[in-house]
């Protein structure tokens, strides 16, 4: 395997699987199918039941069910979901349900940060002398550093992973109600047609945006929780539709599910913008008129003619057990980055299990020569820091160019991040010989720098990267050269758009630049791009700026078409020739042809929301022509990144 990991790490994961089930059995790698009333059975009334919640994954709907079946319904069965100010109300509920033998289920513990100590203390005093033996306590929450230790420790815990595979998700959404209630299923007399082949469109639907989670970022920005409870209420909303109006209602039920149930989740424009692309694939007239409309190309999905409930399950069972990317729209190559996504999880995740300091003896001193030799490495690697005055004295303030702000800017900004990385790595050096105690935060860096990561101290003041530590500091020293050379020998002719610090103030410096030179108000330009076929240029344009060091992912650049096209098997990304941004008035530019691709600075794409509205991972929005149309690029996630991840 180590030899694997050097050749295909895409391959790591399968093979640690294989290994497992060969040495420990199959048994260790099949998760055991979920079952509360086996849970209950190990239960008694002081120990507390947890459902550990997964994205996806909803337990209340099958707890209610079983509460029911138990005699524990109605009255006897108290829920509420835990926020601010929830807490008291919640006491009472256990303390009333503890005496008179009933259940209490608390909802979304890991939001009541501030309640769990007194979680753990209502818990503690839990004794078989005071506590009914009837009373249950059940808990639902998604992992959290702060849940209490003592009632893990004393509870039964649980966890229901969402279906895996287009198929199991299918199967779980015709199994489980509304859809297996035959009431429902046949709610729609005179319109069956209609209502069963959308149902059936929706069902898919829902089963798509769950599965596209598993290719990360890609899949989606953020990694939302889309659940049965959003099927659920689609699903009904689309019976009452289909009901009310002798057309079929495919912008009211479009609306409300692209845009309250599943898009009431989604924070991301970009995200929103897919799935509302995804949702036009499903809810359209063809579905319901075609007995054999295609969801894939290669047809092996499709949505099967009006029939019994019964002949749909049957269909589904039929169904691939497995599923390549064409269904979701995407490329082949999605499953290589899914499968190196997973390897460099499960690395993390062993990681943590290591020692973060070395011990005493010849493992200490081999430990702390190896923390030295790194931090001299690094030091002999960072240049000076650069001279502000000296900057501002070439390069002043002018109202006819931005970029020298720009410029100083930038080595500031620099000089900051470059000023921690020193400061840390001196005072570790230090600390291994003993002249300063070694903190909290070098105890830290140390651990960072022993497994080859960029420290928390460093990536706090840094701009957005995923490199390990060797690329991240190459990657440093290559954006300070840029700096130099730009002090050194006046403006580029092209800019190494990745390089910037903060990549926004170079954008709107081009903008500013043109608005002065034309006397336009800056509010209403925005830029207009074209690509280029090289991969340098040694000349300034009249106006706006050439750029260059992005990379596509999910599709290639084209050269001979001048366009977007199709990835080549195992190339993840492709870099994008020379870019030349224009300032246009808003009005003048066109999108008609062109795939409006979004620019990430890493491919997590995830970033906080910031002050402009935009995460803090998003640069802009560039206009690519393309002879698809856009929503191809829409469903393959296609994006260009500042900065690759090795």
């Amino acid at each position: 395997m180590t030899v694997l990991r050097c050749i295909r790490p895409d391959k790591i994961v399968q093979a640690v699987t294989n290994f497992v089930e060969e040495k420990l059995g199959r048994h260790f790698i099949e998760p055991p199918p979920f079952n509360i009333a086996t849970c209950f059975q190990d239960s008694n009334a002081i120990m507390p039941l947890i459902f550990v919640l997964s994205p996806g994954a909803d337990p209340m709907a099958g707890l209610l069910k079983f509460a029911e079946d138990k005699g524990f319904g109605g009255s006897k069965f108290n829920a509420i979901s835990l926020g601010q100010g929830q807490g008291p109300i919640a006491k009472k509920m256990i303390e009333s349900a503890a005496e008179d033998g009933s259940w209490v289920a608390l909802q979304n513990v890991h939001l009541a940060v501030s309640w769990m100590p007194q979680l753990e203390k209502i818990c503690e005093d839990f004794s078989p002398e005071t506590v009914n033996s009837n009373f249950r306590l059940w808990l639902t929450s998604y992992p959290s550093p702060k849940f209490p230790v003592t009632v893990l420790q004393n509870s039964v815990k649980m966890t229901n992973e969402p279906p895996t595979g287009l198929k199991a998700n299918l199967y779980q959404s015709f199994t489980t109600d509304p859809v297996c209630d035959s009431k429902f299923f046949e709610g729609c007399p005179g319109k069956e047609q209609v209502f069963e082949k959308l149902l059936f469109s929706l069902c898919f639907f829902h089963a798509i945006v769950q599965e596209r989670k598993k290719f990360g970022p890609v899949g989606w920005n953020i990694p939302y929780g889309f659940n049965d409870s959003d099927l659920r209420i689609s699903l009904q909303q689309l019976q009452l539709f289909v009901n009310e109006y002798s057309h079929i209602p495919l912008n009211a039920v479009t609306y409300l599910t692209g845009q309250c149930n599943y898009g009431g989740r989604v924070t991301d424009d970009w995200d929103r913008r897919c799935i509302n692309t995804i949702l036009k694939v499903y809810y359209i007239e063809d579905v319901v008129h075609d007995n054999k409309y295609k969801f894939s190309p290669s047809g092996s999905y499709y949505a099967p003619p009006p029939g019994s409930y019964d002949s749909y399950i049957q269909f589904i069972k039929n169904l691939p057990s497995s599923q390549l990317p064409e269904v979701f729209g995407m490329h082949d190559n999605v499953d290589i980055s899914r499968e190196l996504q997973d390897t460099k999880q499960l690395f993390e995740d062993l990681l943590l299990t290591q020692a973060q300091s070395g011990g005493g003896g010849a493992g200490g001193s081999s430990t702390e020569q190896k923390l030295t030799d790194v931090a001299t490495d690094i030091l002999s690697k960072l240049p000076a820091a650069f001279d502000i005055d000296e900057a501002v004295e070439k390069y002043p303030v002018k109202y006819e160019e931005s970029m020298n702000t720009v410029l100083v800017q930038e080595m500031e900004r620099f000089n900051r991040l470059c000023g921690v990385i020193r400061s840390s790595l001196l005072n570790l050096q230090k600390a291994i010989k003993g002249l300063v105690t070694m903190s909290e935060s070098l105890e830290k860096v140390a651990g960072s720098l022993l497994v080859g990561k960029v420290p928390e101290l460093w990536s706090k003041n840094s701009y957005p990267s995923l490199k390990p530590l060797g690329s991240y500091v190459t990657d440093l020293v290559a954006r300070l050269k840029f700096l130099q050379t730009w002090y050194d020998n006046d403006k580029p002719t092209c800019f190494w758009v990745s390089a910037f610090y903060f990549n926004q103030a170079f954008l709107t410096g081009v903008k500013q630049n043109y608005a002065r030179k034309y006397t336009i108000p800056i509010d209403k330009l925005d830029l207009d791009f074209e690509v280029l076929p090289v991969d340098d240029i040694d000349t300034h344009p009249d106006d706006g700026a050439y750029v260059k060091g992005l990379f596509l992912e999910a599709a290639r650049w084209d050269n001979k078409k001048m366009s977007l096209a199709e990835s080549l098997p195992k190339v993840l990304y492709d870099a994008v020739p020379v870019i030349w941004l224009k300032p246009a008035i808003q009005t003048e530019i066109s999108t008609e042809g062109k795939y409006v691709s979004p620019v990430y600075k890493t491919s997590a794409r995830q970033g906080q929301l910031s002050t402009t509205g935009h995460s803090t991972n998003f640069v802009l929005a560039i206009n690519l022509p393309t002879i698809k149309p856009q929503k191809h690029w829409v469903l393959r996630g296609t994006c260009l990144l500042c900065s690759l991840d090795d």
